[in-house]
């Protein structure tokens, strides 16, 4: 009899939450954006419990990613499908011009989700690394660029790789707002200001994008951060 009772009162519990759920989806309760799950994401607020559902909603709904996309602070306007030189094919890419915040060493291309990750990455983690680390911003991103129609590690027999449909970005150091730049030639220092700094992107870039390849993965990486939004969670 007790178990029964148990039983009912779990079903109970059950068809409650959904019944809650879908309220809060239906926008017949309201809740505080931060608290629900449903909330479009935004990239520049501070995290909250649900901060990584939402991420991950977001990176896998088109119409979520571009809407996201549009309240991150990136400057950017969306390009036609093309297929670049070699076959590779550039599908729902947007050339990134400027952060309202930062700026890049140049315009590059990028998938939705490859350009929220970076967003997110400068809002939730690079800047208060700056911050913390020197009590200074960052205004530029260096990189080298995204878009290139090639194979992984440009080997003959390998898959393609996140670069060849602009899915990937390397980023190579980063200036602060003094005019102060940190590159990856300081990784190795790991005891100075510049290593602990780098470190703290790098982890801050794990948590940002599918896979984090630095210098400590292999000697082509040595002189920068690959990231991307593949199909794989890597971060080395």
């Amino acid at each position: 009899m007790f178990a029964r009772v148990i039983a009912w009162l779990l079903l109970a519990a059950l068809i409650g939450a959904i019944a809650f759920g879908y309220a809060v989806y239906s926008r017949r309760i309201a809740l505080p954006e931060r608290y629900d799950p449903f909330a479009p994401l935004d990239v520049r607020a501070p995290q909250g419990p649900l901060t990584r559902f939402k991420l991950w909603r977001t990176m896998h709904d088109p119409q979520l990613c571009d809407a996201a996309l549009a309240r991150s602070g990136l400057v950017y306007r969306a390009m036609a499908d093309a297929t670049g030189p070699g076959g590779c094919e550039l599908k729902g890419v947007m050339r990134i011009t400027q952060s309202e915040d930062l700026r890049f060493s140049s315009p590059f291309l990028a998938t939705c989700p490859l350009a929220l990750g970076i967003a997110y990455f400068e809002h939730q983690y690079l800047q208060t690394a700056a911050l913390e680390t020197y009590g200074e911003r960052v205004a530029r991103i260096e990189h080298v660029g995204s878009y290139a129609c090639r194979n992984v590690n440009h080997q003959q027999d390998a898959a393609l790789s996140q670069h060849a449909s602009a899915n990937a970005i390397d980023l190579t150091g980063f200036v602060l707002d003094d005019g102060r730049r940190i590159t990856l030639a300081r990784w190795d220092d790991a005891s100075s200001l510049d290593g602990q700094f780098l470190r703290r992107v790098h982890e801050g870039a794990c948590q940002s994008f599918d896979t984090t390849l630095g210098p400590d993965y292999n000697v082509l990486h040595k002189t920068h951060f690959h990231v991307d939004m593949g199909p794989y969670r890597v971060c080395r």
